[in-house]
């Protein structure tokens, strides 16, 4: 599998007063979606910063189509671009439960030495993990 789906039901204090998601929480959606590409490759970011590497957004984009709403259940895919080297890129689709397409985007994150605090390469066990990965 080359992606990763995460359901998401919209909390009343992410929308605005019309019931309509306000746009910043769209990046946060992005980010469920991403820690749980993670997790399906027995990854986390915790476990990531423990052995000395973040992994900060440097490129977050965002399309908007259709407007999310309060208590909508939405899905997150979340798509590895390509396999990863100093950097790794997610795109991202965001639909409702009628598969209305609200969003797209993408992001892109260094891989950054915690200690050092300079860019690194994608650590091995990463890339071995996603060995089998087809893309």
């Amino acid at each position: 599998m080359n992606y990763n789906e995460t359901k998401i039901r919209v909390r009343y204090g992410e929308t605005d007063q019309m019931g309509v998601v306000y746009h910043a929480n769209y990046a946060v959606y992005f980010e469920v979606g991403r820690t749980e590409w993670l997790r399906e490759f027995g990854l986390c970011y915790s476990a990531m910063e423990e052995e000395g590497v973040m992994l900060p957004v440097v490129s977050l984009s965002i399309n908007y189509k259709n407007s999310a709403r309060y208590d909508d259940v939405l899905k997150v895919k979340t798509t590895l671009k390509k396999l990863p080297t100093a950097s790794i890129e997610f795109e991202y689709e965001l639909r409702n439960e009628s598969n209305e397409l609200l969003a797209t985007g993408n992001t892109i994150l260094a891989f950054i030495d915690k200690n050092r605090n300079r860019p690194m390469r994608c650590p091995k066990y990463l890339l071995d993990k996603l060995q089998n990965y087809s893309l």
